[in-house]
């Protein structure tokens, strides 16, 4: 998993469009027509095309401009005001009689029944390179890495893809491409194109057959576009990297996929922002395998954040278990979209020093309350001020370290106060769990909890009986 010491700058060149959604019913047959009447209940806005692009890199954490080409129509003020909510730099030029891209979905229980698409399709004109690409110039070292996504709507003409690219490469700026046609020497000195295997296939023409096949793919697509890296995503079977003359694939990771909507604006999103922090090419792909197995998980266009991934890869491999330790910060967030996926949050609070079978009984009862546990886990100031001067036994990384590795726990947090009300509040936990001690006596946070649990502790099983028979053994 990577990591964000710093806010990556990126720039986004490309297709931008509003993908508009008509949510309603359907009950009757049009006495005019043998078409559905659809009720309309609902209707939703979002960025499309390019525009998902930057949905991803923001979501992710990346400091996101973007350049394009717009129409002075409504549809395009509309798209301006989207990009301005998204915190996304934009420069974009408006040309005379040039329609804005808006796709229109006419949805009725769910089904798609119809989309119509108002566009203009034309290459922009010669003036619109022009002052796009002198924008370029003016910002060039403020971008880390540039990103083209191209939808083969007229932004990305070749006359603007070779002065971008270009230019860039003079500045050490690499070109990442999502790249439309079967001519990919359009995109000549880019850093690296992300086809999909279908794409590859009709641009190389060559059909991937078997491994041998998939290299002659990735060796001609390298060639044709001078690229430094070259790439083709195999959907459900990874990503294949040719790097050097050799064939690397990195296996996907989706556990379930419902929708690959979106899913290469994703790679694009996170290839480029993993590159822009520095990662090299296989740590970058196994990055982008993540956070495309969040997005196919999700119903239509979708993006990911960094939390997400990381949950992600932690659900798929448990033994990542520095990614179980959060802190207070990252738990709230965490708990918040636990909430909106209408997961029930438990939560229990302890010293937990040398653990034993008392500790892991009690640990497991509390997970069967609800779906996470989160456990607020004492910090040595804490334990000492509670305990005495000689405890904690164990530091407190070395504790969390082992309750994160436990099946039943989900999160630990380390805590400083001598209560962890603070902490209960952020979580804002449906179960609040203690032990079965706690009869009779107010329970920290159960005014906040909408349940309190108590739970029998193993009889013989404690620290301080763990303590005593070591001391007795000396």
């Amino acid at each position: 998993m990577i990591r964000v010491d710093n806010k990556p700058s990126i720039l986004v060149i490309g297709d931008l469009m509003i993908d508009e959604y008509l949510w309603g019913s359907c009950e009757r047959i049009s006495p005019e027509a043998p078409v559905q009447v659809v009720d309309i209940k609902k209707e939703t806005k979002v960025l499309g095309g390019a525009g998902n692009v930057i949905n991803n890199l923001v979501s992710l954490g990346a400091d996101v401009s973007v350049m394009s080409v717009i129409g002075d129509d409504e549809v395009g003020h509309d798209l301006k005001h989207m990009l301005d909510e998204q915190g996304a730099k934009s420069f974009l030029i408006e040309q005379k009689g040039r329609k804005t891209s808006r796709k229109t979905r006419l949805m009725a229980s769910h089904s798609q029944v119809v989309r119509y698409d108002k566009e203009s399709k034309n290459n922009i004109s010669p003036e619109s390179v022009k002052k796009l690409y002198a924008k370029l110039q003016e910002k060039i070292n403020v971008y880390d890495t540039i990103l083209l996504s191209d939808y083969d709507k007229g932004v990305l003409t070749e006359d603007l893809i070779e002065k971008v690219i270009s230019y860039a490469n003079k500045y050490d700026k690499k070109v990442l491409v999502d790249p439309k046609g079967t001519d990919y020497s359009r995109y000549k000195g880019a850093y690296l194109l992300t086809p999909n295997k279908k794409e590859a296939e009709l641009a190389s023409n060559i059909v991937i057959e078997n491994d041998d096949r998939l290299k002659d793919v990735l060796v001609k697509l390298k060639d044709d576009a001078s690229l430094a890296v070259s790439v083709v995503t195999l959907s459900e079977n990874g990503i294949a990297i040719l790097d050097d003359d050799k064939v690397t694939v990195k296996p996907t990771v989706a556990r379930e996929v419902y929708d690959v909507t979106g899913a290469g604006d994703t790679v694009l999103a996170s290839l480029g922002f993993a590159l822009s922090l520095g990662y090299d090419i296989y740590t970058s792909v196994e990055f982008a395998n993540l956070a495309a197995g969040v997005v196919v998980g999700k119903l239509g266009s979708a993006t990911v954040t960094m939390d997400e991934i990381e949950e992600y890869q932690a659900s798929l491999h448990k033994s990542s278990i520095e990614l179980h330790i959060k802190s207070r910060e990252q738990i709230e967030k965490i708990a918040k979209r636990l909430k909106e996926q209408n997961k029930k949050v438990v939560f229990t609070n302890g010293c937990f020093d040398i653990l034993h079978k008392g500790h892991v009984s009690y640990l497991n009862v509390a997970k069967s309350f609800g779906d996470v546990l989160i456990l607020g886990l004492n910090s040595d100031a804490s334990v000492k001020r509670l305990k005495g001067e000689d405890r904690p036994i164990n530091c407190e990384d070395d504790r969390a370290y082992i309750l994160s590795a436990l099946e039943c726990v989900d999160y630990v947090v380390i805590f400083d106060e001598d209560t962890p009300y603070e902490l209960i509040s952020k979580v804002q936990p449906d179960v609040l769990v203690k032990g079965a001690d706690y009869e009779g006596k107010e329970v920290v946070g159960s005014d906040i909890a909408q349940e309190t649990k108590l739970v029998e502790f193993v009889d013989g099983k404690s620290t301080t009986s763990t303590i005593k028979k070591i001391q007795k053994v000396k």
